[in-house]
């Protein structure tokens, strides 16, 4: 896949403290078509989209140290144009305002949905 190619694939920042979790993540949203950054920590995830502004952000609540609901505030407010999806295993009661909700477990087809809701650049092959 040439540069320009790989540049146009939605971009997918991962926040998940469970390796597990974030490797599933991972995988089905790569085999979705988008470019992964998948970290472990709300600082990590800063750091990352400093670098490299995502289209989506998928974010676990209970995280170490800064939580996900400071992380989708955080992210709301340098990133107005990224849309956040959150993912937990809490009730989606206690999920805050949000694009799309990924609750735990989650399956391919969900994350493919949560693509076609919230961007609008993604298709699926």
């Amino acid at each position: 896949m040439n540069a320009a190619a790989l540049d146009e694939r939605v971009g997918v920042l991962v926040v998940e403290d469970s390796p597990d979790q974030l490797d599933l993540l991972r995988t089905n949203f790569e085999r979705a078509g988008c470019r992964v950054t998948a970290v472990a920590t709300a600082e990590a995830a800063i750091s990352a989209y400093t670098d490299s502004v995502p289209d989506l952000a998928v974010i676990d609540l209970v995280l170490p140290g800064m939580s996900g609901w400071v992380l989708a505030e955080r992210i709301r407010t340098d990133l107005p144009g990224c849309k956040i999806v959150i993912t937990s295993v809490l009730h989606t009661s206690a999920f805050p305002d949000a694009a799309a909700i990924l609750p735990k477990p989650f399956t391919g087809a969900q994350i493919r949905s949560v693509l076609s809701e919230c961007v609008t650049k993604w298709s699926e092959a």
